[in-house]
């Protein structure tokens, strides 16, 4: 069994990459419409992703308003995808397969629940 980055084990951290996949930087209101996520969420889980190194931070002013941008760094672009191929390995194994249980059930030879 191939070992996962944990980091990668949160759905909100995996909604904020899915959103970043593109490349372009995106602002927090941005991020926050597209993930769905709560403001406090949201700033804590790419918090975590930018001190794993996943995602940079940008503070930038505009007038009196600060504006945060995030964006995929290459390491963890490269990361992600050595997740998704980890995932794509289980999914291609033999162990992957889903096989019914025996004496699954009358008139089959196999029952899956």
């Amino acid at each position: 069994m191939p070992e996962f980055d944990a980091t990668l084990a949160s759905p909100a951290r995996l909604a904020i990459i899915a959103a970043l996949i593109q490349g372009q930087p995106k602002s927090f209101m941005e991020l926050r419409s597209e993930t769905g996520l709560a403001d406090g969420n949201l700033h804590v889980q790419t918090r975590h992703l930018a001190e794993a190194g996943f995602v940079g931070i940008r503070k930038t002013r505009q007038g009196r308003r600060e504006i945060t941008t995030f964006q995929l760094t290459e390491e963890g672009l490269a990361r992600f995808r050595r997740f998704v191929r980890q995932l794509q390995a289980v999914l291609d194994s033999e162990s992957g397969e889903i096989r019914g249980t025996p004496g699954g059930g009358p008139g089959t030879p196999e029952r899956v629940w």
